[in-house]
C-alpha cells in the first residue's frame, strides 16, 4: 500500500481536477498544487432503520444532455468516485459477515442504496463513466464500532460533498439526480448517527457544503483508495 495518497490515485481520468477548474475558475495546475492530498491517519471519527426505504428505488438519472457543460459532467464523475468508495465499503462489510442485528441490517440496506447510486451515475454518464478505483478499508468493516464510526464519517462527508457542488451544477436534470441522491445519503447519516447514539443533525438546522479540496483532504486521510 502507498504511504501517500496522491491526486492521481483518486482522480484516475482527471475528472476531479476538471471539475474544480470548471466550477471554480482555477487552472488545472493550480488545483493540482492546492488540493494537498497529504497522507494521514484513518478517518474514524436503534431504531431509525425503519426510516430508510425498504428497497432502493430507481433514481431519476437520465443520460447527460449533449449540451451539458463539461463542468457538470466532471461533477458527476467526482460524485461517482465517492459513490464507488461508499458502495465498496458497504459491500465488503456485508461480505465479511462480522456485523449483527440492526448494524447488519443497516449495512445491507445501505449497500443496496450505494450500489444503486453507482449504477445511476454510470448510466447518466454513459461512455464517460470512469472505472472504479481499488480500495483497502484496513479492517474498518470487521468490527461494529469502527464500521459505524467510519460509516458516519463517510455518509456525512458525502452529504457535504453533494451540497458543496449543488450551486455549481447548471443542468436541471443533473441537479435533480444529485438532489435525489443527497437526500438518501442524509437518511443514511441520520440512521448511523442514531446507531451510534449521536445527534442526528450535528450541525443544527442547516448543513454546510464542503469544497472539492476539503472532500479530497478527507478522502486522502482514510487511505482507502489504493490506486
Amino acid at each position: 500500500m502507498h504511504d501517500d495518497l496522491t491526486l492521481e490515485m483518486v482522480d484516475r481520468d482527471g475528472a476531479i481536477a476538471e471539475a474544480a477548474e470548471a466550477a471554480s475558475g482555477h487552472s488545472r495546475a493550480d488545483f493540482l498544487r492546492t488540493a494537498g492530498l497529504a497522507a494521514g491517519g484513518a478517518l474514524l471519527g436503534s431504531g431509525l432503520l425503519g426510516g430508510l426505504t425498504g428497497r432502493a428505488a430507481a433514481a431519476p438519472a437520465p443520460a447527460v444532455p449533449a449540451q451539458a457543460p463539461a463542468s457538470d459532467v466532471a461533477i458527476l464523475k467526482f460524485a461517482l468516485t465517492l459513490e464507488y468508495l461508499e458502495a465498496a465499503f458497504y459491500r465488503e462489510a456485508v461480505a465479511v459477515g462480522r456485523l449483527h442485528g440492526d448494524v447488519r441490517d443497516f449495512a445491507r440496506k445501505v449497500a443496496r442504496d450505494e450500489a444503486t447510486h453507482v449504477a445511476a451515475l454510470r448510466k447518466a454518464l454513459g461512455a464517460q463513466a470512469q472505472p472504479s478505483p481499488r480500495f483497502d478499508f484496513h479492517g474498518t468493516t470487521r468490527h461494529r464500532a469502527t464500521f459505524l464510526r467510519t460509516s458516519y464519517a463517510l455518509e456525512n462527508t458525502g452529504v457535504s460533498a453533494y451540497l458543496g457542488q449543488a450551486p455549481n451544477i447548471k443542468t436541471p436534470s443533473i441537479l435533480l439526480t444529485a438532489a435525489s441522491i443527497v437526500t438518501v445519503e442524509a437518511r443514511h447519516a441520520g440512521a448511523v448517527g442514531a446507531l451510534l447514539g449521536r445527534n442526528i443533525s450535528p450541525s443544527g438546522a442547516f448543513d454546510a457544503g464542503k469544497t472539492m479540496d476539503q472532500v479530497l483532504a478527507i478522502v486522502s486521510k482514510t487511505k482507502f483508495i489504493t490506486v
